[in-house]
């Protein structure tokens, strides 16, 4: 999940893994998260340069499907469109912002939009039944920084945050994750697009197929 932007380095440190007690590992490779990247460039190439640092690490490291990988490492967001006029924003409990829903990858996802609807689906509670994937493309792929969590032994990284558009006709917000989220809403793709920016038009706009 994309925190805060920040400031590209000329030359990021090399990726490396720290401990955890978590042994079975995310199926999900660094070249399904390379081939994310690479379509979202092919139909976004304006995000080149605001990507590159995130590139450069992808070259140099390994496993950033696991949190443990720092210091960057992917989550996911799902972008929940109603009907053509409503997203659907959670109230993060650990931010204190309003964002897509989204977050790590864990050992049950086989792919990055699987992830992505595992997270709308387990913070949100609406039902997986009424949504739909509205294409493979990510809708967008954004680089920020994340403050140090010393509740989770997590020192200050970056999230390479690959989201995915949703689509619902009458999907209902049902029981929250309460540890991750203190509440969900409805917003107008106006007023979405005021708190989250270009991700919502890009929501709006993703290509309606796969790739």
């Amino acid at each position: 999940m994309l925190v805060v932007a920040h400031d590209r380095q000329t030359k990021p440190p090399p990726a490396t893994r720290t401990p955890n007690s978590r042994k079975r590992p995310v199926p999900i490779t660094d070249t399904d998260i390379r081939a994310a990247v690479t379509t979202h460039l092919d139909h976004h190439p304006g995000d080149a340069a605001a990507l590159t640092e995130p590139l450069t690490l992808l070259g140099q490291g390994t496993d950033f499907a696991s949190r443990r990988t720092f210091p960057m490492h992917v989550t996911v967001g799902a972008l929940l469109v109603r009907r053509n006029t409503h997203i659907l924003l959670i109230d993060h409990r650990a931010y204190g912002i309003k964002l897509q829903p989204g977050g790590h990858l864990e050992p049950t996802d086989t792919s990055l939009t699987d992830a992505a609807l595992r997270e709308l689906i387990e913070e949100t509670g609406v039902d997986r039944h009424k949504i739909t994937l509205a294409s493979t493309i990510p809708a967008y792929v954004e680089y920020g920084a994340v403050p140090a969590r010393p509740s989770k032994d997590e020192p200050p990284h970056f999230h390479l945050d690959i989201g995915y558009t949703f689509t619902t006709i009458d999907g209902e917000i049902g029981r929250l994750q309460d540890v991750e989220v203190t509440g969900a809403s409805w917003h107008t793709l106006a007023d979405a697009e005021q708190q989250l920016g270009r991700r919502i038009t890009r929501a709006i706009g993703a290509p309606a197929r796969s790739g």
